[in-house]
């Protein structure tokens, strides 16, 4: 590939899931089914919690903030698409790149931490019950959520001014219908090993630590089931985590498909659809999972839109 000056790159191509003209139209009506549901849903959730004094708890507090993560995540990349298949064009521009992969790292890592501190929550709920109010205060709740943000936002910015650094090529197509950073470094003509080692760290440190963190909490969960004498109270006290361990297995198990699948220098295609899973399925289901799954959510919702929730 030819290396040019940075100032000559002002646009990449999107190359998208499918270059059949036949197939936008299809792909353009499934996401858009996609994108208005999850909005939807993951409203729902934030109106009902705000709504219901029952619900000023903090394992809900957390759960709106994840709704509203959710909704960003997928706002993050899914309108661009769509504006790319109606206008049947496949360009964004250097600095719509550089953005997208600011807030698509930012929400990502923050979904990332927000499932961590819920399972601190669930582990302090049912490890320590009788102190579990006193702890878990609006102050501390607030603050790890604050932390959060901060964390996530400090992770996407260093990687994204990194990438103002790189000199790119002149072949700027992404196999991806979003700028995802490890395809977007590929184009590069400069050295890339510095991007590389901070993505990777960052990747390391910040899932894998919130991942040990979830899987600490939760063989502590079980552990304290375990002890319940009562059948009822084993189920009553598991019931509290099940959701949150749909989505947490949700998340991490499509992200470790993609991104192991992704080694492989011919699957960028398959890594594209892949990527489908964590960026617009999980964020759709997230609500769903919650409403089904919690007869409080459930009551919220009933009381809010006239209807019953299955």
């Amino acid at each position: 590939m030819e290396p040019v000056n940075d100032t000559q790159i002002s646009e990449f191509l999107l190359l998208g899931l499918s270059n059949e003209p036949e197939l936008q139209p299809l792909i353009f009506g499934l996401f858009l089914a996609t994108y208005l549901t999850t909005v939807f849903g993951n409203l729902l959730v934030i109106l009902a919690v705000s709504s219901d004094h029952h619900l000023h708890t903090p394992m809900y507090f957390f759960l709106s903030n994840l709704s509203f993560v959710d909704i960003c995540f997928i706002s993050t990349t899914i309108p661009k698409m769509f504006n790319n298949i109606q206008t049947q064009s496949k360009v964004i521009t250097y600095e719509g790149c550089i953005t997208q992969i600011y807030f698509f790292l930012f929400f990502a890592a923050l979904e990332n931490f927000l499932l961590t501190v819920m399972a601190y929550d669930r582990f302090m709920a049912i490890c320590q019950p009788l102190h579990y109010m006193v702890i878990m205060n609006p102050r501390l709740c607030g603050l790890l959520v604050l932390l959060s943000w901060v964390m996530s936002a400090l992770n996407s910015l260093s990687q994204s001014l990194m990438m103002l650094w790189l000199s790119f090529c002149k072949d700027v197509e992404i196999p991806h219908f979003f700028c995802e950073i490890n395809q977007v470094l590929r184009l590069a003509c400069s050295d890339t090993f510095l991007n590389d080692m901070v993505m990777y760290f960052a990747a390391g440190m910040l899932g894998g630590a919130s991942l040990t963190g979830i899987l600490y909490s939760y063989s502590k969960i079980v552990s304290s089931i375990r002890g319940i004498s009562s059948a009822h109270g084993k189920y009553k006290a598991f019931s509290t985590c099940a959701s949150h361990l749909s989505i947490v297995s949700l998340f991490y198990c499509t992200i470790l498909g993609v991104y192991l699948s992704s080694t492989d220098t011919y699957s960028s295609h398959s890594s594209a659809v892949a990527s489908v899973m964590y960026t617009v399925v999980t964020p759709m289901l997230n609500p769903f999972i919650y409403s089904l799954r919690n007869k409080d959510i459930k009551r919220a919702l009933k009381r809010i839109t006239g209807m019953s929730v299955i």
